[in-house]
C-alpha cells in the first residue's frame, strides 16, 4: 500500500520554504561597507597633539531585518591610521602604535566581535542596537542607533577604551593625552 502525503501537507511545506528567503539574514559587503573610528585628543597641550582617524575593514557580518539580527568582525589587525594632518613618518609610528601592546595589542586579541542580543524598531527604518562588544580579550554590552537611508545602515556609537582593559596613550608626561572615548561610524551596505 503506497501512502501518498496529504495535499495540505504539500502546500504548507512548499509555503515554508517560499519564506526562507524573506528571513535569510543578509552578508554584509566589506567592500561597500565602512567603518570609521575617531580617537580625540585632550590635556593640558592637546592643541599639539594629533586626533586620529581610523579605518576599520569589516571583514565579514550579517544583519536581518526580519529577525532584528546583526552580526559583524573585524580583524583589528587590519585597521588603518588615515590621518592627513601628519608626515608619513608619524602616521607609521601612530600605527604600530595602536596595533602594539600598549593599546590593542592587536597580535594577542585580533577579533573585535559584535553580536546583537535585542534590536527594537523605533520607526520606519530606524533601530535601536543592542549587543556584546568583544575587544582586547574584553566583552561589554553597548548601545547604538541606526537608521537606513537607501540601501545603507548608518549610524554611530561611542565606547570608552577603559571598559575593554584599554589604557588611552599620554605623551610629555600626560599633557596630551587621548581621550578615553573613541567614536564609531559605519555604513553597512548588504551583498
Amino acid at each position: 500500500m503506497k501512502v501518498r502525503p496529504c495535499r495540505a501537507m504539500v502546500v504548507f511545506a512548499l509555503s515554508v520554504l517560499a519564506c526562507l528567503p524573506c528571513f535569510a539574514a543578509t552578508s554584509i559587503d566589506p567592500e561597500k561597507s565602512v567603518m570609521t573610528l575617531t580617537v580625540r585628543k585632550t590635556g593640558l597641550f592637546s592643541a599639539f597633539g594629533h586626533e586620529h582617524e581610523i579605518n576599520a575593514p569589516i571583514k565579514r557580518g550579517t544583519f536581518s531585518e526580519a529577525d532584528l539580527s546583526v552580526e559583524l568582525e573585524v580583524d583589528s589587525r587590519q585597521l588603518k591610521v588615515t590621518d592627513q594632518d601628519v608626515t608619513d613618518k608619524d602616521r607609521q609610528e601612530i600605527q604600530k602604535t595602536m596595533l602594539g601592546p600598549e593599546v590593542l595589542d592587536s597580535d594577542k586579541f585580533p577579533d573585535i566581535r559584535f553580536h546583537s542580543t535585542a534590536v527594537q524598531q523605533k520607526g520606519e527604518g530606524h533601530w535601536l542596537i543592542k549587543g556584546d562588544l568583544s575587544l582586547h580579550g574584553q566583552t561589554q554590552s553597548i548601545s547604538l542607533e541606526a537608521w537606513k537611508v537607501d540601501t545603507h545602515y548608518r549610524g554611530s556609537v561611542e565606547i570608552r577604551q577603559k571598559d575593554f582593559g584599554i589604557t588611552p596613550v599620554t605623551v610629555a608626561g600626560g599633557a596630551v593625552k587621548v581621550k578615553n572615548e573613541v567614536k564609531v561610524e559605519f555604513d553597512i551596505v548588504g551583498k
